[in-house]
């Protein structure tokens, strides 16, 4: 055992600012709200319900994580951020549908009082939304200098002690780096020039790691996974965390695919599709952002199987992902898989999966959780990609010369490890005793 990191307390307010303030965030703020005035449990939580084991299994200790490490109170959350519509949270709740009147009356009133902050938006970089509560500058270093001055002014406002920021907004169009995105020098002057490869989240990106505030982005977008972005990070000593939070259908796959390859069962073929009606599922319905997200659903089963060292078993998957927009769903969403398995002498065999979820009842407790944990992460001084927090992610960044980790229990490993070196606790290897003797 060790002493552990020296982590700050979590002292006084901590501002969770959301970029978009559709359903997702909308259901996280309503349930944050119920569960401090004592109308539900946070479940789904990691960070609220989750324990941890330290020590030997005979040793019996398993405090809950949130007994174990300073994470904030959830009374001590306020939340606020930007949206391309007017409506305020409770109007916005409203809209989305996925909370019952029953339970979004009961909080009316907190919900109401938050208001959006006018959004940098451009249509070019989500083609199916729009909206009249959008900033205009000069330039994109213009908005940005914008996104800045309303972030310390909300946290002057809400006398917040610190802040986190998680993009919670709608997917842009694919895009990959380009020059402007290698340094924070070429970053800065393309701030200046407008340059059109840099999108909207990376505007909100860069105000937040300028500022110092933990970002995290639960979109598929390329956003602050940019060197001129790493490069700020450890400047200002900034945690970074995304992207594209793992909810439905990828949930299952990093369930699924890493049992099958434990026991070295074969994979000819995985067709996934999906049927949702909310913003998320009109969004998708433009070709260009559906690549990004179809390039973020897709990349997990690659590196969970690892055919080039399994070419036996994985060489020649057919991965096919669709998306469809189906408004009566709302944000009832419905995942299909059939997976077409082999095993003992080639024999096939088939899987198949119906999961009818809700997009954001999945989505909002990891969205407290990354923001608690990002916060925990800025007061042990952490900065820059935070990979143990991979857990969360369907795209989770990670470091240069690395692969990501997409194994869901060993994403759940890294993460308690991580926790158990923060307060120099023993690694947990699930090695027994008698190796030992």
């Amino acid at each position: 055992m060790t002493n552990g990191i020296d982590i700050a307390p979590a002292k006084g307010k901590l501002g969770v600012l959301l970029v978009g303030l559709g359903a997702v965030a909308t259901t996280t703020i309503a349930g944050v709200m119920a569960i401090r005035k004592g109308l539900a449990k946070p479940i789904g939580s990691l960070a609220e319900m989750g324990t941890i084991r330290l020590g030997k299994r005979t040793d019996n200790r398993s405090p809950k994580i949130r007994e174990f490490v300073p994470l904030a109170e959830l009374n001590d959350i306020v939340f606020g951020g930007w949206d391309i519509f007017e409506d305020n949270v409770y109007e916005s709740a409203k809209h989305a549908g996925v909370l019952e009147d029953k339970l979004l009356d009961q909080l009316k009133d907190e919900m109401s009082a938050i208001k959006p902050m006018s959004a940098v938006f451009d249509r070019h970089y989500v083609k199916r939304l729009d909206g009249p509560n959008v900033k205009k500058g000069k330039n994109k270093k213009d908005l940005a200098d914008q996104l800045i001055a309303d972030i310390r002014n909300f946290k002057k406002a809400n006398k917040c002690d610190r802040l986190v920021m998680v993009w919670t907004g709608s997917t842009e169009i694919y895009m990959t780096p380009a020059a402007c995105h290698q340094s924070l020098a070429a970053f800065e002057k393309g701030l200046e020039a407008s340059d059109p490869a840099i999108a909207s989240s990376q505007i909100y990106a860069y105000a937040a790691i300028k500022e110092g505030i933990p970002h995290a982005n639960a979109a598929p977008n390329l956003s602050a996974d940019i060197p001129a972005l790493f490069e700020l990070a450890q400047q200002t000593g900034t945690p970074l965390a995304g992207s594209d939070m793992k909810t439905g259908q990828t949930l299952i796959k990093t369930v699924i695919a890493p049992g099958l390859k434990a026991r070295m069962l074969g994979v000819a073929g995985w067709y996934s599709t999906n049927i949702l009606g909310n913003r998320d599922g009109e969004v998708l319905d433009d070709p260009e952002s559906f690549k990004t997200k179809e390039e973020s659903k897709k990349s997990a089963l690659d590196y969970i199987f690892q055919p080039h060292i399994y070419p036996d078993l994985y060489k020649d998957i057919s991965h096919v992902v669709r998306i469809n927009y189906y408004p009566p769903r709302g944000d009832n969403k419905e995942g299909w898989d059939n997976i077409d398995i082999f095993g003992w002498l080639n024999y096939p065999m088939q899987l198949k999966i119906n999961f009818l979820c809700r997009d954001s009842i999945l989505a909002a407790p990891i969205v407290l959780d990354v923001a608690l944990f990002m916060d925990l992460a800025k007061r042990a001084g952490y900065k820059g990609i935070q990979e143990w927090l991979s857990f969360y992610f369907k795209n989770p960044m990670h470091a240069e010369g690395l692969y990501p980790e997409h194994d869901l229990f060993i994403q759940l490993m890294k993460l308690k490890n991580n926790l158990r070196h923060m307060r120099g606790e023993e690694l947990i290897t699930h090695l027994g005793r008698e190796y030992y003797d």
